[in-house]
């Protein structure tokens, strides 16, 4: 009996023991599950906006490298091109607050997929305007096109020159190079890059505290260091696609091919700006499906749980599982909850008297105030300074520039992780590569080329350089017996190796051929520089530069490599110190 009630009572004791084991075991495997979920979760969310990252830095660095084509296509100054170039960051600036705060009450993920439907539209809206203008027409001279006849460009003798074309070279004393708005279409591509900012809006602040709130501490950085630098392989691409659409015609499928008698060489050369945005607005629209399949919340890291140090995120949303609260979080409006949290927006003003909120912010606006102007206008700066055609500048800056800046930011999410540095470290080293950077900047100013030999505009028509009014130098004694327009800008070169401004200013008497290869004979002015009994001859096209030009766009392009790695690295350590 005494046997049986022992082996009774062990009986009973596992079965007693044998419950606690498996609830043990189920809650291992439900902190497993929860850990697994937890990691594949944050790792969709970090593949889907890298994608979104890599689908808006295409879009705008499009846009960069399409600066000179909406300027000639549209008909408008450089300065009515920035403030198009300046509207998306109106559009940022017009529900940043919004959406920064509110936002992360909503469901994030889904909020970003509707930025990026909003960034898509505004994408296919720049590209509107080419499928309601008329076609694009560039000027030429008429003994430059198509034609059976040849035509004098000096116009010594009005009886050879047909009507119609004496009478357009007169209309154009007064126009020519007097700039002002060719068409008022470009208001479509202001709309839709205000689009552009608008719909980009949520995808920084909500994407990088997602990362921020539900990655491990420590992996952080590195997710954004990776986001970062996949976002810099779109501008890769959207230069290369600059670059791509550049050297086709703006009118391609439209018109002949055949009957267009100019180069993407050319200065009136317009490329088919059009076709890279509605490229860019189909990948913006698959970049945002993901988003709507995502979940609002995902598992916190078992060492971020009880940390006291979230995020701002995390100190307004409160992470309860119980089905009442979900219940009551459904069926919460955005009218309420503007009504009711209205007030907590006003305590988070406080951040501004946190003097190093005040620092980074201030250093943040002078940092992207003179980067953002320099990325958009270097593009036109190597094509003016260096003589490079719109197609290779893209390229070059697509292929060269990009992927430096792209092993910068990746080098600063590494260095944070490698050696685990703390929030004054990541100022610190903030601090240090922009520091560095603008130095490296400075020395560009000693790697320009020399202006262009251009007769009556910085130099004489018999060789000497000189600076005096623009009007009284366009004309000499060479061409005074020519009916020529002061405004119109048709270049060029003479077999001497100098730019006229119209084959009518070097007093070119007759021409062979037609469109881009036209020849101009007896030119006057161009003889004078040699031998003024000498009469040359000259072809379409301004002249290239000097031999030392191409020896400083290589040192340029070094210098430029080396800065744009060096500000780089401090990106990502930029971000960790303004979310810590």
């Amino acid at each position: 009996m005494e046997i049986s009630s022992k082996e009774n009572t062990h009986f009973f004791s596992n079965n007693t023991i044998l419950p606690v084991d498996r609830s043990s075991f189920k809650s291992e495997s439900s902190a497993s599950k929860e850990k697994q979920s937890c990691c594949g979760g944050i790792k969709i969310f970090l593949g889907a906006l890298s994608f979104v990252y890599f689908a808006k830095a295409l879009s705008g660095s499009y846009l960069k490298s399409t600066i000179t084509q909406i300027e000639r296509r549209f008909d408008i100054p450089s300065s009515l091109v920035g403030v198009i170039d300046g509207s998306f960051e109106i559009g940022n600036l017009l529900i940043i607050i919004l959406v920064s705060y509110f936002g992360a009450k909503l469901h994030r993920p889904r909020i970003i997929g509707a930025g990026c439907l909003i960034m898509s539209a505004g994408t296919f809206l720049i590209a509107m305007p080419q499928f309601f203008m008329g076609r694009y027409r560039y000027e030429r001279f008429p003994s430059t096109i198509n034609s059976t006849g040849s035509i004098s460009p000096c116009l010594q003798d009005k009886s050879q020159t047909p009507f119609s074309a004496l009478e357009k070279s007169h209309a154009k004393i007064n126009a020519g190079c007097e700039k002002e708005a060719g068409s008022s279409m470009w208001i479509y591509v202001l709309l839709g890059n205000l689009l552009r900012g608008i719909g980009e809006t949520p995808i920084q602040p909500l994407g990088i505290t997602y990362i921020d709130d539900y990655a491990i501490e420590e992996n952080a950085a590195l997710y954004i260091g990776c986001v970062q630098t996949v976002a810099i392989i779109g501008p890769i691409f959207g230069f290369l696609l600059g670059s791509l659409c550049a050297k086709l015609y703006v009118d391609i499928g439209f018109v002949d091919l055949d009957s267009i008698t100019i180069t993407h060489k050319d200065a009136q050369w317009v490329g088919a700006w059009w076709l890279g945005y509605l490229i860019a607005g189909a990948i913006s629209v698959l970049a945002g499906i993901p988003f709507w399949f995502l979940p609002k919340h995902l598992p916190k890291p078992e060492g971020r749980k009880d940390s006291s140090t979230s995020s701002e995120q995390s100190k307004f949303i409160t992470e309860d599982n119980k089905e009442q609260h979900k219940s009551y979080q459904q069926q919460v409006k955005i009218a309420e909850m503007a009504k009711g949290k209205s007030l907590e927006f006003f305590p988070s003003a406080n951040l501004f008297g946190n003097p190093v909120y005040i620092l980074y912010l201030c250093a943040s606006i002078i940092q992207f105030n003179s980067l953002i102007g320099m990325v958009t206008y270097k593009p036109k700066y190597i094509e003016q300074q260096y003589g490079q055609t719109s197609s290779k500048t893209n390229f070059v800056i697509g292929l060269i520039n990009i992927p430096a800046v792209a092993f910068g930011i990746f080098s600063g999410g590494l260095i944070m992780k490698k050696f685990r540095i703390n929030v004054l470290g990541a100022a610190k080293l903030s601090l240090g590569s922009s520091f560095f950077g603008y130095l490296l900047l400075l020395s560009l100013f000693a790697m320009g080329c020399e202006n262009s030999e251009v007769a009556g505009l910085t130099m004489s028509y018999h060789g000497t350089k000189w600076t005096t009014d623009y009007e009284q130098a366009l004309f000499s004694e060479c061409n005074s017996g020519c009916l020529c327009s002061k405004n119109d800008w048709d270049p060029i070169c003479g077999e001497n190796g100098v730019t006229y401004i119209s084959a009518c200013l070097a007093g070119c008497q007759a021409s062979s051929g037609s469109g881009k290869n036209t020849v101009f004979f007896n030119c006057s002015c161009v003889g004078t520089l040699e031998s003024p009994s000498r009469r040359s001859s000259a072809v379409v096209g301004p002249c290239q530069k000097g031999n030392e030009c191409p020896k400083m766009f290589l040192y340029f392009l070094v210098v430029s490599v080396i800065t744009s790695y060096t500000l780089s690295v401090g990106g990502t350590p930029g971000y960790i110190l303004l979310l810590r």
